[in-house]
């Protein structure tokens, strides 16, 4: 077979966190290779799933920033484009206030990112196998217009999302059983435009139970500081664009509306009428639509189900866009402007690392000697399915809801959970972080970091001539260049 080529660090996979691990260690030295499947670059950012999703939940309940980094570092680039709205008023920074940025101009931006660190792109190009000793990986096999090659490494970091590559190198996993959990959905995502804000803000002045979401609506004892908050600010403001500017708000779902629809036959019963927003080059806000058009019950780690999934979700787009225009005040001459190459996928195979994070780590607000990052997001027993008709739940979900960090505080992701259980020479990142199947990675839009985390470990492996198990005896220069390009690990609840 053909050798492409001899790296320092292999990265499989160019999405957010993939891109960002390409990019750091080749920022520290290392002789670095990106292999994408798409002709494009960024993943959660710009290519699939909510896009700018990364730059929400840069602080927790308590409104500190536990977010820096590569987050950081891109969004000030994108400000200082003009591709940015600001961070939010420091009194609203919270969980769920958003930063919202384009997010083709972030893709562009990947691009030159790493044009100027030195990697090399191999994009349109398949991953479909691994080369090992004993149990050492030492390069990928691919496939593309060229032929069948190899690609050989002395780290390879496994960022495709799916964990096809660490399943081909032996690294253990496990799945949830759909007999008594609902598969959390992989979505489509679009956008529109052309909305007259001032009738939505006229509908909402009018309803204002409706500016919360129903999962927060139906628990007032819960969320009554949050629902007043919002309420508050409704009736101040001149526009609900207002809102989102100021970080108050960063989702609507027209829950009464989308039943409307839904019992009216207008609507699919698979998601709702509601949005996020996502920021233009300028200072302009778009809706988008992202719990709009889902796969329910589709196994992305199977290709039949997988390509079902995207059929179906474009053909829910399809009612959806009508309905959009006729049941939401000021979408009447709303028009779609774009939409993701492919589906956002949520669940899937939890590989195993020397440590796997529980949603007990999250419960205990857990901290780690070897923290990487820091997450204040809530993971999930059970689903939940982003849909109107069946909001917040899934089939035998838990009791126990959402687990949430206490006193609003965050929680570490540790090294160790990077490094695949019984495998030498690679890492983990991204979604294939090792989590048990309690803990739910869509709810930890912390690729960015987690891919800085992951590239800068590579590339201090390959300077010293260890593995990267053997790195988790000491982290402390990793620790130390993360801090250093800005990465948050201490301070913080």
């Amino acid at each position: 077979m053909q050798v492409y080529g001899y790296y320092d660090v292999v990265v499989v996979g160019g999405g957010a966190s993939g891109t960002a691990a390409a990019i750091s260690a080749a920022r520290e030295g290392a002789k670095t290779i990106l292999i994408e499947t798409l002709g494009g670059i960024g993943g959660m950012l710009n290519m699939v799933g909510p896009p700018g999703w990364a730059f929400d939940h840069l602080y927790n309940d308590a409104g500190e920033q536990i977010i820096g980094g590569f987050t950081m570092e891109l969004y000030n680039d994108l400000k200082a484009m003009d591709c940015a709205i600001d961070l939010p008023k420091p009194e609203n920074r919270c969980l769920n206030s958003p930063a919202f940025v384009d997010i083709d101009w972030g893709g562009l931006l990947l691009f030159e990112k790493c044009r100027e660190a030195g990697v090399q792109l191999m994009l349109h190009t398949l991953a479909v196998d691994v080369l090992k000793e004993g149990n050492t990986v030492q390069g990928v096999v691919v496939e593309n217009t060229s032929g069948r090659m190899a690609v050989m490494g002395k780290v390879i970091i496994e960022a495709s999302g799916e964990g096809d590559i660490a399943v081909r190198a032996g690294v253990p996993f496990s799945k949830i059983d759909r007999t008594k959990e609902e598969i959390d959905p992989p979505s489509i995502t679009f956008h529109m435009d052309g909305v007259d804000w001032a009738k939505t803000t006229a509908y909402f002045k009018a309803h204002p139970d409706q500016i919360v979401p129903d999962f927060i609506a139906r628990a007032p004892d819960k969320y009554g500081d949050f629902i007043k908050r919002r309420q508050d600010a409704l009736a101040k403001c001149d526009s609900i664009l207002d809102l989102v500017r100021d970080g108050v708000m960063d989702q609507i779902d027209y829950h009464d509306l989308t039943m409307q629809a839904i019992n009216n036959g207008d609507m699919h019963p698979y998601g709702d009428l509601g949005h996020f927003f996502t920021a233009r080059q300028g200072g302009i806000l778009q809706p988008v639509f992202q719990h709009t058009a889902q796969a329910y019950d589709c196994d992305t780690t199977d290709v039949t189900e997988y390509s079902w999934g995207e059929m179906e979700t474009r053909r829910q787009v399809v009612i959806a866009i009508p309905a959009i225009q006729k049941y939401l005040p000021g979408f009447e001459n709303a028009y779609l402007t774009r939409m993701t190459v492919g589906m956002r996928t949520r669940e899937g195979r939890h590989m195993v690392g020397d440590y796997q994070m529980q949603s007990s780590d999250v419960d205990a607000g857990r901290k780690f000697d070897d923290v990487v990052a820091k997450c204040a997001m809530p993971t999930t027993s059970g689903g939940p399915f982003h849909s109107a008709a069946t909001p917040g739940t899934a089939m035998n979900q838990s009791s126990d809801g959402n687990h949430m960090p206490p006193n609003g505080g965050s929680y570490d992701i540790p090294y160790r959970a990077f490094v695949p259980k019984g495998i030498e020479g690679m890492l983990l990142t991204g979604k294939l972080v090792s989590v048990s199947e309690d803990f739910k990675r869509d709810l930890l839009p912390d690729n960015f970091i987690w891919g800085q985390a992951a590239g800068i470990a590579a590339a201090i492996c390959v300077r010293r001539g260890i593995t990267p198990r053997e790195l988790e005896s000491d982290v402390t220069e990793l620790q130390e260049i993360l801090r250093k390009n800005g990465a948050i690990l201490d301070g913080v609840h």
